[in-house]
């Protein structure tokens, strides 16, 4: 049915749509994680964990699908990242963990201490785990050095400037995703709050977009070259093919801005959602055909055809069942969260 070399490619799509997922649909729960404690009344809290109460774990299938997939697919690959990216992994699987015990015993905790910390708990949660996903990310832009297969690093090639630049840059986009998400399912005071938020979150992800993207000029990566800006050289034959991408996430920035002036429902979340989408797009230019930028090519790290396929046929029952499920999901908790309901 497919080539041995169609293979390779397909599951780099499907593990790239895992991933994708994974940001936009748990992007917008753990940006209301983020908020959470900066709401100005408990109701008004309690009101953001219901927004997100049915979706979150669903959310969250979408990574492991794609750390399954790696691990299964690519298995070259995943020895090689793991121990680059070990203590930020780290980080982010605890604060999730974090996150979903503060999900339940929140609600049960009495009102006061128990509640209050259960919180923070909660906001604590998401702002790591958004945070070390900014680390990783910065990480993977920055490559990993490699030799004869196996990191070559130190513990701590994860944490440079950069690096952390990259994920503040997650954390306000995420943010910006979470208060997008409550201008839909929230109103009145709550949503007007989420709509100032989600202003002073598209400017701050402006403002890193910028810095980031002017700092990879300057880091030794291919990243800058693929777009054509080697400096002092510019392919501009190149550069002419790539640049629709940044010019539609201003442009969508700027479709932000005035929606969110507006007072538009829907359009602030879709406009967010084409932020990310652009942002990815412009990371996959930078970085192909590596899945280990930029050492190991997807050829290189997919394990055996026999293999590839075997786990194909699953995948194509496994993922028709998890979209199915979301959409449901989705569909059904529709429409907002009223005043009067409340997660507890």
């Amino acid at each position: 049915m497919f080539s041995t070399l169609d293979l390779p490619l397909i599951w780099a799509a499907i593990l790239a749509l895992a991933v994708f997922m994974y940001v936009l649909l748990d992007g917008f729960d753990l940006g209301v994680g983020i908020l959470f404690p900066f709401a100005v009344s408990v109701q008004q809290r309690n009101q953001m964990m219901a927004s997100i109460a049915p979706l979150w774990d669903g959310n969250e299938t979408w990574l492991v699908l794609g750390g399954a997939g790696l691990f299964a697919v690519f298995p070259q690959a995943y020895a090689a990242m793991m121990p680059a990216l070990y203590m930020p992994l780290g980080f982010m699987l605890t604060a999730l963990v974090f996150r979903g015990v503060a999900f339940e015993f929140r609600p049960r905790a009495a009102e006061g201490t128990g509640r209050h910390l259960w919180g923070l708990a909660f906001h604590g949660g998401s702002l790591v785990a958004a945070f070390s996903q900014g680390l990783i990310l910065g990480t993977l832009i920055q490559g990993i050095p490699i030799e004869d297969g196996q990191y070559a690093g130190s513990m701590f090639d994860w944490l440079t400037p950069f690096s952390v630049v990259v994920g503040w840059g997650v954390v306000w986009g995420y943010t910006l995703l979470g208060s997008s998400w409550l201008i839909i399912k929230t109103e009145h005071q709550l949503q007007a709050w989420s709509r100032r938020t989600a202003l002073v979150a598209a400017l701050m992800v402006l403002l890193i977009q910028i810095i980031v993207s002017l700092w990879m000029l300057f880091l030794d990566t291919p990243v800058a070259g693929r777009w054509g800006i080697a400096l002092p050289d510019i392919d501009w034959n190149r550069l002419l093919w790539v640049s629709p991408v940044p010019l539609m996430v201003g442009g969508c920035l700027a479709g932000l801005v005035r929606a969110l002036k507006k007072g538009s429902t829907y359009a602030p979340y879709l406009y967010s959602m084409a932020i990310f989408t652009l942002g990815y797009i412009g990371l996959l230019i930078g970085i192909w055909p590596f899945l280990v930028p930029y050492s190991i090519t997807l050829y290189e790290a997919a394990a055996v055809p026999e293999s590839q396929a075997f786990l194909l046929i699953g995948a194509l029952f496994l993922l028709p069942t998890i979209l199915g499920y979301t959409l449901f999901v989705y569909w059904t908790f529709r429409g907002k969260i009223r005043d009067e309901d409340s997660y507890h």
